[in-house]
């Protein structure tokens, strides 16, 4: 469950910030349209980094890269994370996390801690169709607890969906509008295929018009303040 990677500056990480990007391996989750196939199945045979060293190097930086975004795999797997995320806040960094919300109650944990101060929760589907397209069953009450605890809690965060032509529709996605709505942000994320993926048949689809998309997002700022079409 270890450090698998790590980005020294990004700029689109984390919104409005510079920051760098520390990728955790491992995954309770197999959504086939997954990008990082590598964190999530080959995540044991891959060397961990020194999570001393990346700390040092992010330390050194910090004037330079003030803030850092966690995401994975997910991260909230990773039993050294709220120590990795203390050593963080100690120096005075920005921490974003990226998860799956699965884990509430690790959630709650580091929101109270105060470790977190962007939290980006991708929401997979409506209920109907979660378990599609995060890859195996899913607690859905456990997702929805996540919801509310970030909307309640986190000082800053979004929610998103990767958008898959051919799993996800529009209904589909104004369904999810009206599960968020009231939230402050919602981003829609076109699927980009590249190789490998956890599904390989998926590696030949092409991304959703981006019209597409800017017609759904309208539709969707009728529930939710802000909605972004990403990417």
């Amino acid at each position: 469950m270890g450090i698998k990677g790590f980005v020294p500056v990004s700029l689109v990480d984390y919104p409005g910030n510079i920051c760098s990007t520390v990728f955790f391996g491992g995954c309770n989750f197999r959504c086939p349209f997954c990008h990082n196939a590598g964190l999530v199945l080959e995540a044991a045979a891959t060397a961990d980094e020194s999570l001393e060293e990346v700390l040092a190097f992010i330390l050194r930086r910090r004037q330079l890269v003030p803030a850092v975004c966690v995401t994975g795999g997910e991260p909230t797997l990773a039993p050294e994370l709220p120590a990795f995320l203390r050593r963080l806040k100690q120096a005075g960094l920005k921490v974003k996390l990226d998860t799956n919300g699965t884990r509430p109650e690790a959630l709650r944990t580091l929101l109270a801690e105060r470790l977190l101060d962007y939290v980006a929760m991708d929401v997979k589907a409506p209920r109907a169709k979660y378990g599609l397209l995060a890859g195996r069953p899913v607690d859905l009450q456990a997702v929805r607890a996540s919801i509310e605890l970030i909307r309640s809690v986190a000082p800053a965060y979004e929610f998103r969906t990767t958008v898959v032509p051919g799993l996800l529709t529009a209904e589909d996605l104004l369904a999810l509008g009206a599960e968020l709505a009231g939230s402050e942000k919602y981003v829609l994320q076109p699927f980009r295929p590249t190789h490998p993926l956890i599904s390989p048949e998926l590696e030949a689809t092409p991304p959703c018009a981006a019209s597409f998309l800017e017609e759904v997002a309208a539709k969707l700022r009728e529930q939710i303040k802000v909605v972004e079409v990403r990417g």
